[in-house]
């Protein structure tokens, strides 16, 4: 039975908490931790679960503690991941990885020294739309792809940004390419790979009280010269997020829609539905998965302790996902074209870089300490079905 803490007892810990509730035969909850003590309280009897709370979670670093969920803000996740890791625990962090890349890198060595897992959560990955297209896309049925789409559209109102930790560059890290988009640009790197190229624009068009960007819109050019783009927003009215891929035979997208085109002797195109039949034959055979979204990669993490194995999700992948978000602040705030990958000497790879250069919209001189307990958006795109 694997003992398990929350650190941080925020909104999104309820996803957790619910996951590992799924799986009482193999872990257990034996802490939660919040530097709120009341949330921390709250949320154990919200869930009726027999653990302790605390508002400091260096008190549990000695309780030989086997899995350790996150939560907190992405400013807190290094210091907290590697002292857990020196300590002996697997670690799952909530997305974003951390606030840098240093970051990033520092979680990644204290896991390779200490022999543990880190897995970031990327729960669209675990989910049917996702991961049929990915399948579908490995298959070739679509040809080599020519063009990537993201539009990560969100719409948050004005005071979505009074919490006292969002709309910073130090305690946040960025507005909805980092929080928002991130899910779909991992998506991106796991199926299309990196590029090599980033260049990209932001602004704050709608949130006064916020440092950060509330819109971006970035260009990619992989190494063989295809291309992509990527739009980050918290001002998109109804929240569409898709992801498309533009393959030399056909056009494939999760949420699902294909067409698939061939060439008149004019070179207009006409409908191949021999192909489109194909394909969605070969769609329709995909297994559904047994869980999905949180649940699911936290099942991921449980049978990769236990059986030494890896995660779908590991460090390396929550540093890549990181990079390219940098690669995207730092072309937005220079205007320059960013070459991948970013170096250690890069302006953008330390947490101190990121607070120099970045670009800042508005200051931010008002805040709140707590919403009431509201529920929260985890990813419209994960939840619909193709």
């Amino acid at each position: 039975m694997l003992k398990v803490a929350i650190i941080g007892a925020g909104a999104i810990s309820n996803a957790h908490i619910g996951g590992y509730l799924e799986f009482k035969d193999r872990c257990k909850i034996v802490a939660v931790c919040d530097v709120f003590l009341e949330k921390a309280k709250s949320r154990i009897e919200q869930h009726g679960l027999d653990a302790k709370y605390t508002h400091d979670y260096k008190e549990l670093l000695q309780d030989e503690i086997d899995l350790v969920s996150i939560c907190t803000p992405p400013y807190l996740h290094a210091e907290i991941a590697v002292d857990f890791l020196k300590a002996g625990s697997h670690i799952i962090i909530e997305k974003p990885m951390a606030s840098s890349l240093k970051e990033c890198d520092d979680i990644n060595e204290a896991a390779r020294i200490n022999g543990k897992l880190v897995s970031i959560i990327a729960q669209n990955r675990f989910t049917n739309p996702l991961m049929k297209l990915k399948s579908v896309l490995d298959s070739g049925l679509a040809g080599k792809i020519l063009h990537a789409q993201v539009d990560s559209f969100w719409w948050r109102g004005h005071c979505y940004y009074d919490l006292w930790w969002r709309g910073t560059w130090e305690k946040e890290g960025g507005g909805p390419t980092l929080n928002h988009a991130v899910h779909h640009i991992d998506a991106l790197l796991w199926m299309r790979g990196r590029p090599n190229q980033v260049q990209a624009m932001m602004s704050n068009v709608a949130h006064d009280n916020a440092e950060v960007e509330d819109l971006s819109i970035a260009m990619l050019r992989y190494p063989d010269g295809t291309l992509g783009q990527i739009t980050s927003s918290a001002v998109h009215h109804g929240e569409e997020q898709q992801i498309i891929f533009q393959g030399a035979n056909a056009r494939i997208s999760a949420p699902w829609k294909l067409h698939a085109s061939t060439s008149k002797p004019n070179g207009f195109p006409i409908q191949n539905q021999e192909l489109e039949s194909r394909i969605k034959q070969y769609y329709d055979s995909l297994q559904d998965l047994r869980y999905t979204g949180h649940t699911a990669q936290i099942d991921n993490v449980l049978t990769a302790i236990t059986t030494n194995t890896s995660v779908l999700i590991d460090g390396i992948s929550g540093r890549d996902t990181l990079e390219l978000i940098m690669s995207i602040f730092k072309s937005a705030s220079t205007g320059a074209i960013v070459q991948l990958p970013l170096q250690p000497d890069d302006p953008f790879y330390t947490r101190e870089g990121v607070l120099k250069n970045a670009t800042y919209f508005y200051e931010k001189n008002r805040h709140v300490e707590n919403f009431d307990d509201l529920e929260i958006t985890t990813g419209r795109l994960g939840e619909r079905e193709m």
